[in-house]
């Protein structure tokens, strides 16, 4: 399988985040498009429930003249709360 490069991160030659210090968590982010705002918290919430991650923030949007124009984006981890 091909990895598509807008999917990936790039990461300088020779960075090192061994150290516990370096604060370098990876962190994804996930759109949820609605017609209501009640409808992308619903969606949010089901799709939190079915996967093992750690919610690190969430961000809103509306675009004007858009089918679905309520955005709730979240942003998470895989790794567990500390």
């Amino acid at each position: 399988m091909e990895l598509d490069p807008d999917l990936c991160l790039a990461v300088p030659k020779g960075f090192d985040d061994s150290d516990a210090e370096s604060q370098v968590h990876p962190m994804a982010r996930k759109l949820f498009p609605a017609t209501t705002a009640a409808e992308a918290f619903r969606k949010a919430h089901e799709w939190v429930g079915e996967h093992d991650v750690f919610l690190v923030d969430v961000s809103w949007d509306f675009a004007h003249d858009e089918d679905e124009p309520y955005t709730l984006s979240i942003y998470f981890t895989f790794e567990p709360a500390p």
